[in-house]
């Protein structure tokens, strides 16, 4: 065809097949030989596509068979040549020509199968191998004979083939033609009239073939006859179409036709020898081989048929004659296919990565499965393992699409190996299988977890300011950016203090530093909460409570509260000559700031005057009498006490006490000077009992006075004749009263000794000191002997 003949139909283009959905199908038909850069078609509008979500979802084109035909323009979606496509190239002489391609976008994913099928255009005129046909005639032919011609080639199919065949014009010949079963003409020279060798010895003919297309193309071939002498009979096979039926991959000198051919003559006119004529082309000459002398077709190599459906031979008989004679047969091959294919499984997805988060029936890839062979042998079959949350979903015609069928978890399976298994219906059946990497993406659907819901931290107090104390770590599920964790502090203040001035965080590495000395006496504990937050979009955080335990360290020694020594003075402490063993003399009491062991208190006699004399409670600090006072012992004795914590290493302070001994009292109690004055070795306890304590007190002593007036009173009236004071004095008796007086200081002066004084009265009673009296700091008195009348015995 001419180049502008090409070019008038360069613009006719048929879309077949308008859009479809994942598994649609588009279809456009195109001429071969269009120039490069010629319209297809626009998928994008075809598919109801935006031109802006084409390069968003990296829309691109795949070719099933390999091949960059065409080529797709980003920027408007138009399908165009990407060179000039020769139809008799890629498809031979089928009468189908397409190309498949896949359109594939992402985000989501999306496959869209299309095809392009390639018209034939009237681009080659038939040809014949040679050029030049010869053939020679005995004279004494019988008029009727044919004779085979080679047939022209034309690698057009349809209308553009070879249509007819013709001669130029003669007396003695003509051309006769049959079309067979696949459509070949086959082409004939018959012998109209007797020839005579002598008249004409040679004939030049022109065989001319004819395509059907438009405009018409021809091609020409030379037929030379020599007209030849005696032997007058040919030989004559007995078919003039052999019939065979071959299947593929027969074994080499598989025996596939006998052809055999009668001579009427006799002698070596009847002797003949087969052969393959010129029409046969060297590939069946390849493929096959003819015995010479038994006429027997065997293969000659291997068969195949997705090479060739069937195969044309054109054999010959020449006798040996003077000159030699020849008759003509043709040699049909049907090839049967075999199941020799196996099926061949192809991805139409470069990337096989679905986000975790993918819903049940997202398409991950396309799947495409080919099978040479044809009928059931071509028929395949296709399935996945069923253990996995992906199925094999049939869109079309050995298409399938994989999608998902449950929800996906990456942490749990991040990668799956899906086995693709194709197998055919041939006997036997043929399978493939192939493997295929499904990558499941991350998203960030983990939070951070902290190993413990809480955590305590033991810190010793007086640390360095700085120090690293602790490190929290939270482990992220998630991958990359998603997994990628940061630490916080929550709150801003601790006990009205602000946090940043008692602890901080590595917010890389959950690392937890004290930014002060923590003192145990004025903090004991610090509680604050971090946030493990990771880097995804949106973030996900998880929190936990850190408790900072502050633990104690000796670092107090005891303070003494009592007795205090006062300007550098030793305490002073009274105690009575007449002091039994074991009497009370004083109480040392301590305070340690501290706690646990380091606050346990440990008294000790450092040093004595006489340390015979007194000895110390070790836990209580009670100082006791060892043994009775002796009046050699000396009046003033100096105690120092130390008092030492439990703690490690331990720590200790001394208190020195001056015992002064009286003879002559029974009880002194040390006046307030002597009372510890610091307030903080009180407590609002303390305070609060010794009011209660004084309040009862003094309500006893006002209830006992009162009774004592009463019997006072009642005592004067009931005995008037006795002209005395029993409890009370008079005036008038102040002798009496003195005297008596004088005699109770007697008494008094030998406390302990149960002795009996009387006071020289008539209303007088005994009385004796208790024994209790030199064991504590009160004075105890009881009635000795039978009390007399009218007198309370109990009146101490």
């Amino acid at each position: 065809m001419a180049n502008s003949a090409i070019n008038n139909v360069a613009g006719f283009i048929i879309l077949v097949c308008t859009t479809g959905l994942i598994s649609g199908q588009i279809r456009y038909s195109v001429y071969e030989e269009m120039e490069e850069g010629a319209l297809v078609g626009n998928i994008a509008q075809d598919l109801g596509l935006a031109i802006p979500q084409l390069s968003a979802r990296k829309f691109r084109l795949i070719s099933d068979d390999g091949g960059q035909y065409m080529k797709m323009n980003v920027e408007n979606g138009i399908l165009s040549m990407r060179e000039k496509i020769d139809r008799e190239r890629i498809c031979g002489q089928a009468t189908i020509c397409t190309i498949s391609f896949k359109i594939i976008l992402e985000n989501p994913l999306a496959v869209h199968r299309g095809e392009v099928e390639i018209l034939d255009v009237n681009d080659n005129a038939p040809a014949f191998r040679g050029g030049t046909i010869a053939l020679q005639i005995v004279e004494t032919m019988t008029p009727g004979v044919a004779y085979p011609l080679e047939s022209a080639e034309d690698p057009d199919v349809g209308i553009n083939a070879i249509a007819s065949y013709t001669i130029s014009s003669n007396d003695y010949f003509n051309l006769k033609t049959q079309r067979t079963d696949d459509g070949i003409i086959i082409a004939e020279l018959v012998l109209e009239k007797p020839l005579d060798r002598e008249l004409h010895s040679s004939f030049q003919l022109v065989l001319t073939a004819t395509d059907g297309g438009t405009p018409q193309r021809t091609g020409t071939a030379q037929i030379l006859v020599t007209v030849v002498d005696n032997n007058d009979n040919p030989p004559v096979f007995n078919q003039n179409i052999y019939r065979s039926h071959l299947r593929e991959n027969t074994p080499l000198g598989t025996l596939v036709a006998h052809v055999e051919a009668n001579d009427l003559d006799e002698g070596l006119n009847a002797e003949l020898t087969y052969s393959f004529s010129k029409l046969t082309s060297q590939k069946v000459r390849d493929l096959f081989s003819l015995d010479p002398d038994s006429g027997e077709i065997r293969t000659e190599g291997v068969i195949d048929f997705e090479e060739a459906k069937g195969y044309s031979l054109n054999v010959q008989a020449v006798d040996h004659g003077s000159p030699p004679a020849t008759g003509h047969a043709k040699v049909l091959v049907k090839i049967i296919d075999e199941n020799d294919n196996a099926p061949e499984v192809k991805v139409m997805s470069t990337t096989n990565t679905v986000p975790e988060n993918a819903s049940p029936g997202t398409l991950i890839t396309l799947v495409n499965v080919i099978d040479g062979d044809t009928g059931e042998n071509g028929q395949v079959s296709c399935e996945i393992p069923k253990n996995i949350p992906f199925i094999l979903q049939t869109s079309s015609m050995n298409h399938y699409e994989l999608i998902t069928s449950e929800p996906l978890d990456r942490e749990s399976i991040p990668v799956y190996q899906v086995n693709i298994e194709a197998w055919d219906l041939g006997s036997p059946s043929l399978s493939t299988n192939k493997t295929i990497q499904i990558v499941i993406a991350d998203i960030n659907d983990n939070v951070p977890r902290f190993s413990e819901p809480s955590y305590n931290i033991y810190v010793m107090e007086n640390n360095a300011p700085g120090t690293s104390i602790f490190e929290v770590t939270a482990i992220d599920r998630d991958l990359n950016q998603n997994s990628y964790v940061s630490y916080y502090l929550l709150g801003n203040r601790i006990q009205d203090m602000p946090l940043s001035t008692q602890v901080s965080i590595n917010s890389m590495n959950g690392t937890i530093y004290a930014m002060r000395s923590f003192d145990y006496e004025k903090l004991k504990n610090v509680q604050f909460h971090v946030q493990a937050r990771d880097a995804g979009v949106p973030p996900l955080s998880s929190s936990t409570t850190v408790n900072v335990i502050i633990l104690d360290q000796n670092d107090n020694a005891p303070v003494i509260g009592s007795p205090t020594e006062q300007s550098g003075s030793a305490a002073v402490v009274i105690l009575p000559q007449s002091a039994a063993p074991g009497y009370l003399v004083t109480k040392v009491m301590a305070n340690d700031a501290d706690s646990g062991q380091n606050a346990r208190l440990f008294y000790h006699m450092q040093s004595s005057s006489d340390p015979s004399v007194f000895n110390v409670g070790k836990n209580s600090g009670e100082i006791r009498t060892a043994r009775k006072l002796l009046e050699s012992d000396a009046t003033t004795q100096t105690l120092v006490i130390l008092v030492k914590d439990n703690g490690q290493p331990s720590l200790s302070s001394m208190v020195t006490i001056q015992v002064t001994i009286l003879e002559n009292i029974t009880e002194r109690i040390v006046e307030s000077e002597n009372l510890v004055t610091n307030r903080e070795y009180f407590s609002d306890l303390n305070i609060h009992l010794i009011v209660i304590f004084g309040c009862t007190s003094v309500l006893f002593l006002v209830i006992i006075i009162l009774l004592i007036s009463i019997k006072c009173k009642q005592d004067g009236n009931s005995n008037q004749e006795y002209n005395s004071t029993s409890c009370c004095c008079k005036p008038g008796n102040s002798d009496d009263a003195f005297a008596r007086r004088a005699a109770l200081e007697e008494t008094l002066r030998y406390p302990g000794t149960g002795r009996l004084s009387r006071v020289p009265d008539a209303h007088n009673y005994s009385v004796c000191l208790s024994p209790e009296s030199a064991k504590s700091d009160f004075l105890f008195l009881k009635t000795c002997g039978t009390p007399m009348s009218g007198l309370n015995p109990n009146i101490a």
